[in-house]
């Protein structure tokens, strides 16, 4: 089986960035900056990663690594339909 290239459009990393890597990571070299803010976020406890809530109620991404991740690109893609879902929700309140 032919392996394929990978597609360039998927991964972007910022090493320059005063706060690369934002998240703490054994994994620098394969640390994707493309999400720098997650979409998912809007989506509460929907999102599906690693998350929890601090005592003011405000969502807390630290330990999640999945928009930074190899394949977190495909992974936001498959539920960027839940975000439309919400939009078109709270515009038709």
């Amino acid at each position: 089986m032919e392996q394929k290239e990978p597609k360039k459009y998927k991964f972007f990393s910022h090493t320059e960035c005063e706060f690369f890597p934002c998240h703490k990571t054994d994994k620098p070299e394969t640390f994707n900056c493309l999400f720098c803010y997650c979409p998912l976020y809007a989506l509460g406890e929907d999102c599906g990663g690693n998350f929890s809530f601090t005592d003011n109620g405000i969502k807390d991404c630290t330990n999640c690594l999945i928009p930074h991740s190899t394949g977190g690109f495909d992974y936001i893609m498959e539920r960027y339909g839940k975000i439309s879902d919400l939009i078109k929700k709270e515009r038709n309140k």
